[in-house]
């Protein structure tokens, strides 16, 4: 896809398009833009309660784009449940790019000095498009999206697109909605401020769950 870069990638976001490759292997790029999106709602986010123990109990260091690059590169590596990843060189330079512009953010879960799980996303106003994410110890990847959750509340953020809805996505109150509606809802968020970094770095797993408005 010559001649497009990261303000291209941006406008793709704005107006509700988003690029993916067949392959890691492969070099091309296309744009996706599906029938139907999958929204997590910010405001009825729903937190199974062993996930909320799980949350609770801390069992991970929670850093904030302190390694990104390599957030991006565990996500597209294979994994069990996947042989092969759709992440390819051309995508892994435009989120690095975007990142270093400030709008590509990962949030990184780390135990005993490793880093086993996390997600990364691209933020535009007051809406967050999630990309992917990566585990490699039990609710890793699980804990990290409940961080997300609590730090786009925080900071003002109205929508948390996660593109294809899955089985896993599902048991948070996911929704699955038409291009139309998503599109409504994106047009206001992106012209809206929000505030990534408002949620310290550090909040406690109740801060966290008191952010999202759940302390059963």
């Amino acid at each position: 896809m010559s001649g497009f870069g990261p303000a291209e990638l941006l406008e793709c976001y704005r107006t509700g398009v988003f690029p993916m490759a067949d392959s890691a292997d492969d070099p091309r790029v296309y744009l996706v833009d599906p029938p139907t999106r999958a929204n997590i709602p910010l405001d009825g986010f729903h937190i199974p309660r062993r996930l909320k123990r799980t949350v609770r109990q801390e069992p991970f260091e929670i850093t904030i784009n302190r390694h990104f690059e390599t957030v991006l590169d565990a996500c597209a590596a294979p994994a069990p449940d996947r042989a092969n990843t759709w992440i390819n060189l051309p995508i892994r330079w435009l989120y690095g790019e975007l990142h270093r512009m400030g709008h590509a953010h990962s949030i990184e879960c780390h135990k005993d000095g490793e880093l086993v799980g996390g997600l990364y996303g691209v933020s535009m106003g007051a809406a967050f498009f999630g990309e992917s994410m990566f585990s490699r110890a039990t609710d890793a990847s699980k804990v990290a999206l409940v961080h997300l959750v609590a730090r786009l509340k925080f900071g003002g953020f109205k929508l948390l697109d996660a593109q294809f809805m899955t089985d896993h996505l599902s048991q948070f109150g996911t929704e699955e909605v038409p291009a139309d509606l998503y599109r409504a809802r994106l047009a206001k968020a992106v012209e809206t401020n929000a505030e990534f970094f408002r949620l310290p770095e550090r909040a406690s797993g109740d801060y966290v769950l008191q952010s999202i408005g759940q302390t059963s």
